[in-house]
């Protein structure tokens, strides 16, 4: 455990705080901007981490329906109008719901899939540090987040030979020189291309 984190599991609070003011930084002539992620500009990616923050809110409350039975690939994201103020309040919530050890126990699901709420916390912390970095990297902000959030996301990402649907997931691994700061080192373990700049 963490000297930092008084917790008794993982603290998504310093990840959602982070994301949260990254977003408060964009201003509306970047939201049609690429991001690292192909699919998304920054516009569907903000959309992406609205919905995200309400899946995991609602798994680690195990308050099972819509919000967590639902596949996030199956549209493209949506933003909405009021995303400015309701992106922060979910990410609150969302990093307030994994807080008691009941959260963290058990059985929960997240994007359709059933999965231990073990596993789901830390599935989300992982997407809020990368999508963290989408969205940082694509909007030209600093971004550094806490150690333990990223030491989370790098075991997360180890690649496995027992998990052959990974690269369906994250893409395959990009390698980064020996030396590579954590930061980067979890950008490729996430099939993402550290050196991403936007016009790539």
């Amino acid at each position: 455990m963490n000297s930092n984190n008084p917790l008794p599991h993982p603290d998504l609070r310093p990840a959602a705080r982070a994301v949260a003011q990254l977003a408060e930084g964009i201003g509306n002539e970047r939201l049609g901007d690429p991001t690292p992620c192909p699919q998304y500009a920054v516009r569907e990616l903000l959309g992406h981490l609205v919905g995200l923050a309400t899946a995991f809110r609602d798994a680690g409350r195990k308050d099972l329906g819509p919000t967590t039975g639902t596949d996030p690939q199956a549209a493209l994201p949506e933003l909405p109008d009021d995303w400015r103020t309701l992106l922060p309040l979910r990410l609150d919530e969302l990093a307030r719901a994994w807080v008691p050890v009941a959260a963290w126990e058990g059985q929960t699901q997240a994007g359709g899939i059933a999965l231990p709420a073990q596993i789901a916390g830390r599935v989300a912390v992982n997407e809020l540090v990368v999508h963290g970095w989408d969205l940082a990297r694509a909007t030209g902000q600093p971004y550094a987040p806490e150690e333990a959030s990223l030491r989370l996301s790098y075991e997360l990402l180890e690649p496995s030979d027992h998990d052959p649907g990974r690269e369906a997931i994250f893409g395959p691994v990009v390698e980064v020189p020996a030396g590579a700061s954590l930061l980067d080192q979890v950008v490729g373990r996430s099939g993402r291309r550290p050196d991403w700049r936007p016009g790539d």
